[in-house]
């Protein structure tokens, strides 16, 4: 199902960069999936094999309007391969490839407490100097990292939080 998706993704990127349209499809995009993610019963009709092709097309036209007409050739092609299911791993693809094309570097920072924004945007600031790419910042709160931080970047996770400490610790002293 991965190699499927990355090759829907591709396409839908490639086309969407051609046409100077990467930003508007990839709201569209991701507009169509948390849609999809959201309404149980719209996830159910378009990836049933009971409806028909049609039905589904049909039902695609009334119900996305204003779209860029590659957006609805790729879901109507998704729907005629009967690939609408794969719609959430193809968004993913579409914007790892969305990001690197735009040098996008998400952050996320996770603190015990709310840190204020100065703090956030500091740390922010100090990753984009040593990275060549724009960071897109999100914070939120864990209380259960009891203090420090934890950085989300990209993949990679720095742990600086004293329950992350506080575990090697006791692996330690487990050990002795």
């Amino acid at each position: 199902m991965e190699e499927i998706a990355e090759v829907y993704a591709r396409a839908l990127f490639d086309v969407a960069k051609d046409q100077d349209k990467l930003d508007e499809i990839h709201e569209q995009l991701g507009a169509f999936a948390d849609a999809v993610g959201e309404n149980l019963d719209m996830a159910r009709f378009f990836f049933s094999p009971y409806f028909s092709t049609e039905d589904k097309k049909d039902a695609l036209l009334k119900a996305i309007q204003g779209a860029d007409d590659a957006m609805m050739n790729f879901l109507e092609a998704l729907i005629e391969r009967h690939r609408m299911p794969v719609i959430f791993r193809i968004r993913a693809r579409f914007d790892e490839f969305w990001e690197n094309e735009r040098k996008l570097l998400p952050v996320e920072v996770t603190s015990a407490v709310e840190l204020d924004p100065d703090t956030i945007a500091g740390i922010g600031k100090s990753i984009e100097k040593q990275v060549d790419r724009q960071v897109q910042l999100s914070s939120r709160v864990d209380p259960d990292i009891i203090g420090g931080v934890v950085l989300r970047v990209g993949n990679f996770i720095l742990d600086a939080s004293i329950r992350h400490r506080l575990e090697q610790l006791r692996k330690q002293v487990a050990r002795a």
